[in-house]
């Protein structure tokens, strides 16, 4: 897990320090080797999907959405691992005959 969100904070780091090179396509480069590495590391989930879709937005890949969207997967995770099962749903009561 932490490996993931190192990766996802260094990814966010190198597409600000490539801001003034957006015309050569390094930062697309950043998102596809962050997004593979994230899904390496920590399987896939959705929500890895529209931050890479974000971060192909030009303004928006400014912002860290790699290390929030890693964070959320990780606190979602614990959540569900923390999480008592669900109970089974009784079934409903049998009818009684009334005489």
């Amino acid at each position: 897990m932490y490996l993931a969100l190192a990766v996802a904070v260094i990814a966010d780091a190198l597409q600000f320090i490539l801001l003034p090179f957006a015309w050569t396509f390094a930062e697309s480069a950043v998102d596809v080797v962050a997004m593979l590495l994230t899904v390496w590391i920590l399987g896939f989930h959705l929500l890895l999907l529209p931050t890479f879709v974000v971060e192909l937005i030009p303004v928006a890949d400014v912002l860290p959405t790699w290390t929030a969207c890693v964070i959320a997967v990780i606190a979602l995770r614990k959540r569900a691992q923390n999480s008592p099962p669900p109970s089974a749903i009784p079934p409903p009561p049998k009818p009684t005959i009334e005489i």
